[in-house]
């Protein structure tokens, strides 16, 4: 019996990956360190797992589900996190609050977009909230999907999982951007997301998106990242290619490129309109008559 025990082990040894690394990968963090730009799409419609594929098969890198602006569950949150790291593609999450960041991540998320953060200390609050010990605070879970359920020594584990998870922070006021050096010098934080919609409101100027505010916005957020070895990215300007288009080559490399709501109504609208047309191609029943 303990031959054949020994057999399975060494099966087992073969066929499952046994390390942290062959298992755990977040290639959205990899691209950016290869200074590639990454596509993401935004989850705000959908709740069901079929979008991770969706995504996936459409050619993203990445998906993050909206719970700041939606009413998901947690559970379904997970279930989406979950499908798309079987999938290949990066789940991120968009909380309302720091209090959710352990939650989705210990539901399958690799990574948090933490909304309207104006400071380098509300920075540090996800940071504690995102990174185990010694960079934050979060707690132990037991076997995470991440590790496909798998168990390592805690502080391999930790480790892997903290180098593997990204924090996002986004600037939606003036208030953020006066404090552009500070945020980006915040160990923990990995990436400043402009949100581009909620800044221009914030100035008085909504929708905007020519204005020429919004562009030093971004350079000086690139500035800012640049000098602490931090990314940017672009958020809100799904409906302005052109000009996420000049942010990213200003330096930005992260660009959420619109929710699968906007995909599917521009879509179906499209269609409809494609049919409507056709009747500009035949004869009116009055003149068939």
């Amino acid at each position: 019996m303990s031959v054949m025990l020994r057999i399975a082990d060494l099966i087992l040894d073969v066929v499952m990956p046994d390390q942290i690394n062959e298992i755990l990968r977040n290639r959205v963090k990899e691209k950016l360190s290869r200074g590639e730009v990454v596509a993401s799409m935004t989850v705000r419609l959908v709740r069901g797992v079929e979008i991770a594929r969706i995504a996936k098969t459409a050619g993203f890198d990445s998906l993050y589900v909206d719970m700041e602006h939606s009413s998901f569950s947690l559970e379904s949150t997970g279930q989406i996190c979950i499908a798309a790291l079987e999938t290949g593609i990066t789940p991120l999450v968009r909380v309302p609050g720091v209090a959710e960041v352990s939650l989705v991540l210990d539901a399958g998320a690799l990574g948090v977009i933490a909304p309207h953060v104006q400071s380098a200390d509300e920075a540090r609050c996800y940071v504690e909230a995102a990174k185990f010990p010694p960079l934050g605070q979060r707690s132990a879970a037991g076997p995470l999907p991440h590790l496909q359920y798998r168990s390592f020594p805690s502080a391999q584990a930790d480790a892997a999982l903290n180098n593997a998870t990204i924090l996002i922070v986004q600037f939606e006021s003036e208030q953020a951007l006066s404090n552009a050096e500070e945020i980006a010098g915040v160990d923990g934080v990995d990436l400043v997301m402009i949100g581009s919609n909620d800044l221009l409101a914030d100035w008085g100027l909504a929708g905007q998106y020519e204005h020429p505010r919004l562009r030093d916005a971004y350079a000086k957020t690139i500035a800012a990242c640049r000098k602490h070895g931090k990314h940017v990215g672009v958020g809100g300007l799904a409906s302005r290619p052109q000009l996420a288009a000049e942010f990213v080559r200003l330096g930005a490399r992260y660009v959420s490129t619109g929710t699968d709501l906007g995909f599917l109504l521009a879509a179906c609208t499209a269609k409809a309109k494609e049919v409507q047309n056709f009747n500009r191609e035949v004869q009116s029943p009055i003149e068939l008559l």
